[in-house]
């Protein structure tokens, strides 16, 4: 499976950023799906996951209540709606994929099979 990330940008502190990750090549339907940052200088990390069915989210705990995932199975997209950012939240946003599994478990983050590239979303004070 290809993953095709977009919609990164410059936005004001505040502001809000809507991601989407575009699938080719496979169905995402039976996959659990997630996006992860990485900040310059720092390491890759884990903002949001999507069990298959989209019923089941987590987020990691700078982001919730202000993140929502949500995912089309019928478009082959999964989308990133990103509301009060912060400088904080500057990174470059990587789509991700677990073929082995369609579920997600709270403080499991997801185990990635598939990476897209990433979208750069820079958040100005």
């Amino acid at each position: 499976v290809q993953l095709q990330a977009s919609g990164g940008g410059l936005v004001q502190a505040g502001g809000s950023l809507r991601l989407s990750c575009a699938a080719s090549g496979s169905t995402i339907r039976p996959y659990a799906m997630g996006w992860f940052r990485q900040a310059p200088g720092e390491e890759r990390e884990f903002v949001a996951a999507i069990s298959w069915s989209g019923l089941s989210t987590y987020y990691a705990d700078s982001v919730k209540g202000r993140f929502t995932l949500s995912r089309d199975n019928a478009k082959n997209t999964v989308y990133l709606r990103m509301n009060s950012l912060k400088p904080d939240d500057t990174a470059v946003y990587y789509c991700a994929a677990d073929t082995r599994t369609g579920t997600v478990q709270p403080g499991n983050g997801l185990r990635v099979n598939y990476w897209g590239q990433g979208t750069l979303v820079t958040v100005s004070s």
